[in-house]
């Protein structure tokens, strides 16, 4: 059997992982080297020369992320957001223009607001689930970027993904897609028909808060793109560290079995959420109240482990609660087995209070881990006890 026409969890172990062909170890080594002997100069074996150029642990990870995304190229970075400054630096220039989603990682608006505005690239900010105010937003030759985030954060809002990468062939601009709440496991954007897709690798794809890094894939026909930032990254060096490379492919192996645990805890911790008097609203696509729910139900497989809730009292009670779970922890971050608890207005998203991507105050967000669910919903139920 081919790999090509293997199923995802067959893809996720084997992609990227063949044997040790000298000592026949079923896990691959990790290449704690800097640079490479050459066979006179000039003569690379297998085209190694220095880490920073490529590194075959990594290699073996770049060829897991083309393989879970259905790509034809992935590169690993030493974060997502190093993920995201090389794509945008290689296809952005002064006066160009970005369309940029109004519920995305803080991190990532800081990036096009402070770093990008400042060479002199423009952005605009707009609901990217309402199709209607993309096109709005799109300002035909100057536009080069719509950046989309579904389920985005931290308000889970589902954008569709075709329709959008439709009005991105039509405007001629690049559609990139930030899957990491969804996970190739649940969502395949450049099936859609995005042109890049991007992670933050630490969190679901790395899957267990002991690695930081970040992943492009390129789909087909973007195979020029695929070389440019390649180049940027060799050129400017964010690259990831072999063992954290090592790591995150290792994440990777199990991530079919821990997302469909975390979709599952997360949806019996929406409806029970959903029905509480101290919460005023429960954001999870799982659940038929919310507005994209048909569109996820559709674009993806499951619902994923990230909710958002409303508390019921304002910024005041919500961060109580966020202050009173024992088993959620308060801490930045997401998609590891454990379960975390995050407060976005002073924590993820402070960098954009002030902007129109500022979040309510009185939002909590939730990473459902893969820890025993009634232990979970009774953690949550202490916490909203003491409110």
């Amino acid at each position: 059997m081919h790999l090509d026409d293997a199923r995802f969890d067959t893809r996720a172990i084997h992609a990227g992982q063949e044997f040790d062909p000298t000592t026949g170890a079923v896990i691959p080594p990790v290449y704690l080297t800097s640079t490479y002997v050459q066979d006179g100069i000039g003569g690379l074996r297998g085209g190694y020369e220095y880490s920073r150029g490529g590194n075959p642990t990594r290699t073996a990870l770049e060829t897991q992320l083309a393989a879970l995304e259905g790509g034809i190229r992935g590169l690993s970075f030493a974060s997502g957001l190093a993920a995201e400054d090389a794509l945008l630096r290689t296809v952005l220039a002064p006066g160009d223009h970005v369309v940029i989603g109004n519920d995305v990682y803080g991190g990532t608006h800081r990036l096009v607001r402070r770093i990008f505005g400042a060479w002199g690239v423009r952005h605009t900010t707009v609901d990217t689930s309402d199709l209607d105010a993309v096109r709005d937003a799109i300002e035909l030759g100057t536009t080069k970027v719509l950046w989309v985030e579904t389920p985005s954060n931290p308000l889970m809002k589902i954008s569709d993904v075709a329709a959008l990468a439709e009005l991105g062939d039509e405007a001629g601009l690049l559609v990139v897609v930030d899957n990491t709440f969804a996970s190739p496991a649940l969502q395949q954007p450049i099936g859609l028909g995005a042109d890049v897709v991007v992670h933050s690798t630490t969190k679901y794809l790395g899957g267990h808060s002991d690695v930081v890094g970040g992943g492009l894939v390129f789909a087909a026909g973007q195979e020029e793109l695929a070389e440019q930032v390649g180049f940027t990254q060799f050129a400017a060096g964010a690259v990831s560290s072999p063992f954290d490379a090592f790591l995150t492919s290792r994440g990777i192996k199990t991530l079919g079995i821990r997302m469909q645990r975390h979709s599952r805890n997360a949806l019996a911790i929406a409806r029970r959420l959903e029905e509480h008097p101290g919460i005023e609203h429960v954001y999870y696509p799982g659940l038929e109240s919310h507005p994209g729910h048909a569109l996820a139900a559709r674009q993806m497989s499951e619902y994923g482990g990230m909710l958002s809730i409303s508390v019921a009292g304002g910024g005041a009670a919500a961060r109580r609660f966020a202050e009173s779970t024992r088993l959620f922890q308060l801490a930045e971050s997401l998609g590891g087995v454990e379960s975390l608890v995050n407060y976005p207005s002073e924590m993820t998203h402070a960098s954009v209070r002030g902007t129109e991507a500022e979040v309510p105050e009185s939002i909590v967000r939730l990473s459902v881990g893969i820890e025993d669910v009634d232990d979970l919903l009774a953690d949550i139920d202490e916490a909203l006890a003491r409110l």
